[in-house]
């Protein structure tokens, strides 16, 4: 789910959540607990984008379509690194293309 909100501009453009209801009961079930088969429901995850910060000002105002798709990956997967999200084969591909960007 995405959500688009108008936050201070100094707080992060994409922030990603889970819903409270989805990780209590995905945390009763590791425990022992909570309901019939909520343990085997797939990740939820909701996208919270920061329509007043610059970044997301800039992605919108880009004029190539590459640009424009490497700002929102690059600005993705850092809002997943700081949960703990990305991992294994996207967190090397994630290393190389900062790299890249910073040469």
């Amino acid at each position: 789910m995405v959500q688009l909100e108008a936050m201070d501009s100094n707080a992060s453009p994409f922030m990603i959540t889970q819903p409270e209801f989805m990780r209590r009961m995905k945390e009763m079930q590791q425990t022992g607990g909570g309901m019939f088969g909520m343990g085997n429901m797939p990740e939820m995850y909701n996208l919270v984008v920061n329509t007043n910060h610059e970044l997301v000002s800039e992605i919108l105002n880009t004029k190539t379509k590459k640009k424009q798709e490497r700002l929102i990956n690059q600005s993705l997967d850092l809002a997943r690194l700081s949960q703990g999200l990305l991992k294994g084969e996207e967190l090397t591909n994630f290393i190389k293309r900062s790299y890249d960007m910073i040469k």
